[in-house]
C-alpha cells in the first residue's frame, strides 16, 4: 500500500476537488456540461491502515471558491463571460454562499482496503446536513475518489434558464485526486 498510519493534510497544495454536472431539459444542446474545481478547500485524513475503521476523514470548502474549468457540449463554446455568470450564479442562486460560505464534509464510517475503501459521512451545505458515501482508492500515494450528490436532498434547487428549458441535472458529480504527504 505505502501508506502508513498519520494525519495527512489535504488541500489544494496537494490534489484537485472537481464537482462536475450535467444538463438536462428540453434546450439541454445549448448547455454545457461543466467541470468545476473548488479553488480554496482544506482538510485532513487520518489513516490506519492496519484498521480502517480507525480512520477518519474531514474537509471544509469555500463555497464562494468554486472556478468553472472546462464546459463540454453545448451550441457555442464557453467564454470569460459564461464562466463568470455560472460562477456567480453558482454562489447567488444555487450555494446562496453568502449565507452558507462553508460548506463540510466529516467522516462516520471508513470500511475496506486502499485498494478499494468506503467513506460514509455527513455533508452539510446550503444550511442542511444529509449522508453521503465516497468510495476510492489509494495508489502510489495517490487518494483517487467519488461521490454523487443530488442537490434537491440538500434543499437546492438546481438552476435552470429560458423558462425551465434548460437545466443543471439534480445530481451532481464530485472527485477528488489528492496526493498524501504526511503533516
Amino acid at each position: 500500500m505505502g501508506i502508513t498510519a498519520g494525519s495527512y493534510p489535504l488541500g489544494p497544495e496537494s490534489g484537485r476537488l472537481l464537482v462536475t454536472t450535467t444538463r438536462a431539459g428540453f434546450g439541454a444542446k445549448a448547455g454545457h456540461d461543466l467541470t468545476i474545481e473548488v479553488t480554496r478547500w482544506r482538510g485532513e485524513a487520518t489513516i490506519d491502515p492496519a484498521d480502517p475503521a480507525g480512520s477518519s476523514v474531514t474537509v471544509e470548502v469555500d463555497a464562494g471558491s468554486f472556478e468553472v474549468r472546462e464546459g463540454t457540449g453545448g451550441v457555442k463554446p464557453l467564454t470569460a463571460s459564461d464562466r463568470a455568470e455560472i460562477e456567480k450564479n453558482i454562489r447567488e442562486k444555487v450555494l446562496h454562499s453568502a449565507r452558507h460560505p462553508v460548506i463540510t464534509f466529516r467522516s462516520s464510517r471508513v470500511e475496506g482496503t486502499a485498494e478499494s475503501f468506503r467513506v460514509e459521512g455527513d455533508l452539510t451545505m446550503a444550511g442542511a446536513t444529509r449522508p453521503v458515501v465516497v468510495e476510492g482508492s489509494v495508489a502510489g500515494g495517490r487518494v483517487t475518489g467519488s461521490a454523487v450528490v443530488v442537490q434537491s436532498r440538500w434543499g437546492i434547487r438546481p438552476y435552470s434558464a429560458f423558462l425551465g428549458a434548460l437545466k443543471v441535472g439534480d445530481e451532481v458529480g464530485i472527485r477528488f485526486d489528492v496526493g498524501l504527504v504526511p503533516a
